[in-house]
């Protein structure tokens, strides 16, 4: 738990009313579009175990859809260790448990003759789909791409996956597929001001939504111990008859 900071007095109330104020201005621009906010947030790599965690618990088809072939997990393990959250940015979706329920990795070429380019993987955990995940991951993704000057993103995706061609063609991307595999191209437009503010400010939100997670959970599992305590004290004061001297 070295990512839960401690309880601080007034720290609740203070977080919860910066947290509505964001909630506000988003759900009236959300509005407009038609679209529910959720909450995605840059990972660092303190999240590793949970990525790690979320990767493993893929089913067999959703691992051969992410990676294209059907990791092992040791394959996953290294992919894992190798990322790069320095060079790339990775995002997530975390509940209430702080478990890492979708993620997305933008990962930025390292070869100065494509440095404008990008490449866009996803995965979903299975008992999230049908919310819209992965296509408010990639908007994400796009967001900042664009903002570090990126002007294209690639898809490599089987021509199976369905789902995250549609997210792809939907965004405007042209696709082209080639067998069993198909890639798709999105011309990532130049930043704006816009663009800038905008992808500050849900950063800034979903900071502080992690942050209230983290709060409750741990506010949860102090109450555990509590609770755990007490049941101790009535035990003692009143043992079982049963129980042996």
């Amino acid at each position: 738990m070295t990512d839960v900071p401690p309880l601080r007095t007034g720290f609740w109330p203070r977080l919860w009313r910066r947290w509505l104020s964001a909630v506000d201005l988003q759900t009236a621009a959300d509005q407009k579009t038609g679209s529910r906010w959720i909450p995605i947030r840059s990972l660092a790599v303190r999240h590793k175990p949970r990525v790690l965690r979320h990767l493993l618990a893929l089913t067999p088809q959703d691992r051969y859809l992410r990676f294209g072939y059907s990791a092992t997990d040791e394959q996953i393990a290294r992919y894992v260790s190798g990322l790069n959250f320095v060079r790339d940015e990775l995002f997530g979706v975390f509940n209430r448990r702080l478990e890492l329920v979708a993620m997305a990795h933008l990962a930025y070429s390292v070869d100065p003759q494509w440095a404008t380019c990008a490449e866009f993987g996803v995965s979903v955990d299975t008992r999230q789909r049908g919310k819209g995940l992965g296509s408010k991951l990639f908007q994400h993704a796009v967001m900042h791409a664009r903002n570090e000057g990126v002007s294209m993103l690639f898809v490599h995706a089987l021509s199976e996956n369905v789902a995250m061609l549609k997210i792809a063609r939907h965004a405007g991307a042209r696709v082209e597929r080639d067998g069993s595999e198909s890639e798709a191209y999105l011309t990532v437009p130049a930043a704006t001001l816009d663009s800038q503010v905008s992808g500050l400010f849900q950063d800034q939100m979903a900071e502080i939504d992690y942050q209230l997670k983290m709060q409750a959970h741990q506010f949860r599992q102090w109450l555990a111990t509590v609770q755990e305590i007490r049941q101790g004290v009535r035990d003692a004061r009143h043992p079982h008859p049963h129980d042996k001297p």
